[in-house]
């Protein structure tokens, strides 16, 4: 199995840590376990049975816990299935295949399966951006729609922070904490326990060092399924506005939105992904009636 923490101990302290923290899903829910080709998937599923659903993708180095403040709004509404993805901090499988494969999407196959579903809206945040387009791109028929903070595999990646993020390596879980705000753009009053959480887990982590793969324009141009895709512009990992230009040009009927002054954490967006879901799913739900 991949190793993805410096320490089996270090592991230990951020699942349960992780464990901690669903403890504060605000709404009902089941914990599966999926049994998949790369190993065991953890999802945690919420919402009306029969709503439409949704597939939730969190963005490197965090997990499912990261749509803590999302999923009560999202949860009236539709089915959710919150997917901690293989090789990150959750609680599914290390395995990392190689990012520029089918591997990904064959996974994903399978936890669909393992779930019942056969088509679901996909909501990702940076990698968990980057995961559901790739899953769109290769598997069309089973994406209904998309809604993507910040996503990876359309701008330039950029590599300036890592610099940062060394020079405050040496001061500690103050430097770790410095660094989330300036490099990640974490910088919100009264989260310090967030940031503390972050910090542990990039304490004993060992995120992704793989770059992540940039999707061809030819790529870009089969995406047919409604989109909504937000972005800060003031993006230290990846170049939103080269992201907002390469969506103008190849996927026209995309919603792009950059927020100013924004970083690469987007929050505060529940309403409108909802929305945008909403309005995605509106044709099916009025079939249906």
């Amino acid at each position: 199995m991949t190793a993805i923490y410096r320490t089996e101990a270090g592991g230990q302290q951020v699942r349960e840590r992780y464990v901690e923290a669903l403890r504060a899903w605000p709404v009902p829910a089941e914990h599966r376990r999926v049994p998949t080709r790369e190993g065991e998937t953890f999802v945690v599923v919420c919402g009306p049975e029969q709503a439409p659903p949704v597939l939730l993708c969190h963005g490197s180095s965090t997990n499912t816990a990261m749509w803590i403040s999302d999923v009560a709004s999202w949860a009236q509404h539709f089915r959710v299935h919150a997917v901690d993805m293989i090789g990150e901090p959750g609680l599914s499988a290390p395995s990392r295949p190689p990012l520029d494969s089918e591997a990904y999407a064959d996974w994903l196959d399978d936890v669909l399966e393992g779930l019942g579903l056969t088509q679901a809206a996909m909501v990702g945040a940076s990698l968990g951006g980057w995961l559901a387009l790739d899953y769109a791109i290769r598997r069309p028929h089973r994406v209904s729609s998309l809604a993507l903070l910040c996503p990876g595999g359309v701008g330039r990646q950029k590599w300036g922070w890592i610099g940062k993020a060394l020079l405050l390596k040496p001061f500690g879980l103050w430097g770790q904490r410095r660094t989330l705000r300036t490099v990640a753009g974490l910088d919100m009053a009264g989260a310090e326990g967030f940031l503390d959480g972050m910090a542990l887990t990039f304490r004993h982590f060992q995120p992704r060092k793989e770059p992540l793969p940039v999707f061809p324009d030819d790529a870009l141009r089969r995406l047919t399924v409604p989109m909504l895709v937000i972005a800060g512009d003031r993006d230290a990992m990846l170049d939103s506005r080269d992201t907002a230009r390469r969506l103008a040009a190849a996927v026209p009927h995309a919603t792009v939105h950059l927020l100013p002054g924004v970083g690469h954490s987007v929050v505060g967006q529940t309403e409108p992904i909802l929305a945008h879901l909403r309005q995605a799913t509106a044709p099916a739900d009025a079939e249906r009636r």
